[in-house]
């Protein structure tokens, strides 16, 4: 028989534990975690199904996992964090603080650019195995030595592996640190977020393991063979790779655009400090106006990599409702909802569609 959840729900909200709870009893879910806030408050925190893995154990509050593009706007908070400093700026070439790039046609691909997916490096151009996924200089400077697809500024295309590279070199760049340092100490450690890229051993011990929701599913996402959104995920190979998902290599890597591992809670805490203009427990992180940048829309129209209109803001895609945040292949989602002042994200261990996440959303908007 299965678990219920474990975790807190405000009264008001009971319907949204049923629907989780039914997830897990139907085996729709196998191991999940969904937080809320509401109106600043967490008022919704549960658990339920079992990590997997050898022992199999049941998911709890620090359980991690793996949450793909759910990343995107991590990643591109560190650089809005520099920005906030004073220490670059949107509209800055790329190349100003990473003179290698500065080749190819990319002299004037701006910080912009890359964080709203128009940067036109939607691929790694050279073809590399699952062990180079570990290798940052590697790929960062693939990155820097490639021809774009099309003038940076000119169309879009969700930047599906390589978004990461772009971003935390610019840190690096900058600051010094690596990106998974960086988001660990500035951002993490001062909103106390549990999330973060590049597992220590200790927080590999308490990761998640992958589980397809059937075997079709790398081959769906993928997509046509050739096709650019194939190209864009299938290399470095292993990307969609359970054996290589659940390995120490991908968890200990830095690949800031798909490797972020969170809990529900941490992404529910950070998009609710964003929400309220960048403070969180009283710790101001970032300035009102950098929150209202990155939840501007700076293009609106086809991705072609998705196939499909998008609204890109600074690493958030912008919904038609005002809302604003990010999902991962495989289910996960963490968004942030200004017109109804609520914060979610939903983790999960089983890679399927968004039709758990949004069964959740219907329960809760009837809540509202």
């Amino acid at each position: 028989m299965t678990q219920p959840s474990a975790g807190h729900v405000d009264v008001l909200f009971a319907p949204v534990r049923a629907a989780f709870d039914e997830l897990l009893a139907s085996g729709a879910e196998s191991g999940a975690a969904l937080a809320v806030t509401h109106q600043g408050r967490l008022v919704i925190d549960l658990v339920g199904g079992r990590r997997g893995g050898p022992a199999d154990a049941t998911w709890t509050a620090d359980t991690l996992v793996n949450t793909y593009s759910v990343a995107k706007p991590v990643a591109a908070l560190c650089v809005l964090l520099l920005h906030d400093r004073g220490l670059l700026g949107l509209d800055d070439p790329i190349a100003r603080h990473w003179p290698e790039f500065a080749v190819a046609g990319k002299g004037k691909a701006t910080v912009r650019h890359a964080l709203a997916h128009t940067a036109g490096l939607p691929i790694f151009p050279v073809p590399r195995t699952a062990a180079d996924l570990a290798d940052w200089a590697l790929l960062a400077g693939d990155l820097a030595a490639a021809a774009p697809l099309w003038e940076p500024g000119t169309a879009a295309a969700e930047h599906a592996l390589t978004y990461g590279h772009l971003a935390g070199e610019l840190v690096r760049r900058i600051d010094g640190r690596p990106i998974g340092r960086f988001l660990a100490e500035e951002i993490a450690a001062p909103w106390r977020l549990d999330l973060g890229f590049g597992l220590s051993p200790a927080d590999q011990a308490r990761a998640a393991d992958l589980e397809y929701a059937d075997p079709d599913w790398p081959t769906r996402i993928l997509g046509e063979p050739g096709s650019l959104r194939a190209r864009g995920l299938g290399n470095p190979a292993g990307a969609l790779q359970l054996d290589v998902l659940n390995s120490p290599l991908w968890r200990r890597a830095e690949l800031p655009a798909v490797n972020l591992h969170a809990t529900a809670t941490g992404l529910a805490r950070l998009y609710a400090g964003l929400l309220a203009g960048g403070v969180l427990d009283g710790v101001r992180l970032f300035s009102e106006n950098t929150v209202s940048e990155l939840a501007r829309v700076q293009y609106a129209g086809p991705d072609l990599l998705l196939g499909n209109p998008v609204r890109w803001g600074l690493g958030m895609q912008i919904d038609e409702d005002g809302s604003w945040g990010m999902g991962g292949i495989g289910g996960n989602l963490a968004y942030a909802d200004p017109a109804r002042g609520y914060t979610l994200a939903y983790v999960t261990r089983r890679l399927g569609g968004f039709d758990r996440v949004d069964a959740l959303t219907e329960a809760l908007h009837s809540c509202l």
